[in-house]
């Protein structure tokens, strides 16, 4: 089939690349413009841009898409039957939605209805979800309210964080947007409500939940909170959660929560400490103990956190024995002082 690829960031290179590999023509890339980053704010190409041009595929970067008539006539040109859409960054208006024959299929990271919207592998951690998936799903006008096709579903570790649930996420979808591809095309053209029918996919149910736009306040953890709740925040949030250290920044990028009745998802290390400081003795953020070959043991509301790796201000991440080093921690200190 020719496929109009619509997509942002590495996410959704596997998708792309999964497509190519299995023989579809790739007519177009559509992706957001380059962005200044960094320190020196070079412009930098966005991993689709880039993968498309290692491939020798048309590129094409719209600013505002509902407003680029210029661009919607050149996408319109290159006759694509489908349209492919992986964490494009932008919301389609329903012109460009009605262009292909055979409809524009989004490959999104939850199980809809549950977490619509920008951030669902966060939110899902974040919430303690025991388990996500990926679906692919006809686009409509509304916000991630398409009839779905297929989906496949993953468990979420304890562990996990949102950057290695989002590996996962995105080879799945990779590998149901392949299989979705014959069905879509055996479906032929049509009206869109035949279409589906067609397809057999499943209307999503009315009631749904929100992946909201996550603001700056989000990412800074409280310790009188729960171990699990900080915990969650941490691997969510990778790596963006923080606290403070001595008036400096302090941000977590891997936590376990010594709690009894998770000890089997534990890392081995992690386990043996599990019941070996009492609970709520100590002020919240309390460093309980200073552990040199694993980290920092932090009093919070109900059982102690470990701290295994962690970027302080200035400084380049580091996990235990160089973190402890550089903090300089004692037990009896408190984390979290701004």
């Amino acid at each position: 089939m020719k496929i109009l690829f619509w997509g942002t960031p590495a996410y959704a290179v596997p998708t792309l690349d999964a497509l190519h590999e299995a023989g579809h023509t790739i007519v177009g890339v559509v992706t957001q413009p380059d962005r200044r980053r960094g320190r020196g704010k070079q412009l930098v190409p966005s991993p689709v841009k880039e993968r498309a041009e290692e491939l020798g595929l048309p590129v094409f970067t719209p600013e505002r898409i509902r407003k680029d008539d210029d661009c919607k006539s050149e996408l319109a040109a290159l006759g694509a039957d489908v349209s492919v859409v992986v964490a494009f960054g932008q919301i389609l208006p329903k012109d460009v939605l009605q262009q292909p024959p055979l409809g524009c299929w989004n490959g999104h990271g939850s199980l809809l209805p549950r977490w619509r919207g920008a951030g669902p592998i966060q939110w899902a951690l974040l919430e303690g979800d025991q388990e996500t998936g990926v679906g692919i799903m006809a686009m409509e006008e509304g916000l991630d309210t398409g009839p779905v096709l297929l989906e496949q579903r993953t468990p979420i570790q304890l562990l996990d964080s949102s950057n290695v649930l989002a590996e996962r996420l995105s080879s799945l979808t990779a590998e149901l947007m392949v299989q979705a591809m014959p069905l879509i095309e055996a479906a032929g053209p049509g009206p869109e409500e035949e279409r589906l029918a067609r397809l057999n996919v499943r209307v999503q149910a009315e009631e749904s939940t929100y992946a909201r736009m996550l603001e700056k306040q989000d990412y800074q953890l409280d310790w009188s909170a729960s171990a699990l709740g900080i915990h969650r925040k941490v691997m969510g949030l990778h790596p963006g959660a923080f606290t403070h250290w001595q008036g400096k920044r302090l941000k977590l990028l891997r936590t376990e929560p010594l709690i009894e009745r998770l000890k089997n998802q534990l890392s081995a290390e992690a386990r043996k400490l599990v019941g070996q400081w009492p609970t709520g003795e100590d002020p919240p953020g309390t460093i309980l103990g200073v552990i040199e070959d694993l980290g920092l043991v932090v009093s919070s509301s109900g059982c102690p956190l470990l701290i295994r790796e962690a970027q302080l201000e200035g400084k380049a991440r580091s996990t235990a024995p160089v973190l402890l080093q550089q903090l300089k921690a004692t037990q009896g200190d408190r984390i979290g002082d701004g």
